[in-house]
């Protein structure tokens, strides 16, 4: 079964081919680099750019796998959460395809697909729990099989992809901010600053990131760091304390459940230094760790299509998605 994906829940255009024999055919993207001089995604924006990206972005992918319509057996596209004028126009685009080349429409919800990502590279095993982190997410899922989910936790207020953004555009580091903060981390002493840690009064697994950025954002204008060293610095000493928060929910979801993995799932799961502490914490207790290679942990359409191909060997007819939406839990189809 061979299906096309398309993905534009938040300003990245972007169409994928994913076979359920041969895994990923084709991945491609076109990054909006309009948004850089607002250091953030502007809306409006975002979703007139994806009317022009989309199709030299579908062109590619197809040419790309050596395809044309006729081999593919349905499309799916990303049915929310996320912006709701760019989840309109993939939207839009997917049901056009659909009726011209006669194949069924597959909706996905935007959580499930950066799950199923951990998939395209190597069979998942189950049950698993997943750490979803990214500019919009902060969630930990409990996955029993494709289909059958369980949210154990989210964010409260800001999600961990947003602290890094929002503390990278404090420090002049641009848009998007993890990967340069991330960048400068490597070269910094994270015991520098000993930025604090969010713990729940109510002993939840809920995330909260928005004490940390105001700390950051605090300590930056009342004590700068000199130099490109205490910058260096600044930057691995938050990325610690981010990554110490998403390993405490972590550590206290595995206690007393049988699972067989964790998976990171999402944009801050191309962190190699959340990777690598991930594994080491939960090494003594014998759970492997798995992630996405790093361009499948950013939005892509292959994640979007393998999703749905999951979807149509358990359920070869699917309702048609209906309306977008920009909010909502990961749902269970099962």
């Amino acid at each position: 079964m061979i299906v096309l994906g398309i993905e534009t829940s938040c300003d990245d255009s972007a169409v994928g081919l994913y076979d359920t024999g041969r895994k990923v055919l084709a991945s491609v993207l076109a990054a909006q680099l309009e948004h850089a001089p607002y250091g953030g995604v502007v809306p409006e924006l975002a979703s007139r750019v994806h009317l022009r990206n989309l199709p030299p972005v579908l062109r590619s992918a197809l040419d790309g796998a050596g395809l044309d319509p006729g081999n593919l057996d349905a499309v799916a596209v990303t049915q929310g959460p996320g912006l709701m004028g760019s989840l309109l126009v993939g939207l839009a685009f997917a049901r056009a395809l659909g009726h011209a080349w006669d194949r069924p429409v597959v909706g996905v919800h935007h959580i499930e697909s950066h799950i199923l990502a951990n998939h395209l590279e190597r069979d998942m095993v189950f049950p698993a729990l997943v750490l979803v982190a990214s500019g919009g997410h902060s969630q930990i899922v409990l996955a029993r099989r494709p289909g059958d989910y369980a949210l154990l936790a989210t964010t409260r207020d800001d999600a961990a992809g947003e602290a890094f953004d929002k503390v990278a555009k404090v420090l002049g580091l641009g848009f998007p901010g993890g990967p340069r903060i991330e960048e400068r981390a490597r070269r910094g002493d994270p015991e520098a600053i000993a930025f604090p840690v969010a713990r729940l009064g109510d002993g939840g697994l809920d995330f909260s990131f928005s004490g940390l950025k105001t700390a950051a954002r605090i300590r930056w204008e009342e004590r700068p760091p000199a130099g490109e060293a205490g910058l260096d610095d600044f930057c691995a000493s938050f990325q610690r304390a981010v990554v110490a928060q998403l390993l405490d929910r972590v550590l206290r979801a595995v206690r007393g459940r049988d699972v067989q993995a964790l998976y990171l799932a999402g944009g801050v799961a191309a962190n190699r230094t959340l990777l690598a502490a991930a594994r080491e914490a939960l090494d003594p207790l014998g759970l492997p760790v798995f992630a996405p290679s790093p361009r499948y942990c950013t939005d892509n359409g292959a994640m979007v299509a393998c999703a749905a191909a999951l979807r149509l060997e358990a359920d070869p007819a699917p309702a048609p998605p209906d309306q977008p939406f920009p909010r909502g839990a990961i749902a269970s189809w099962r």
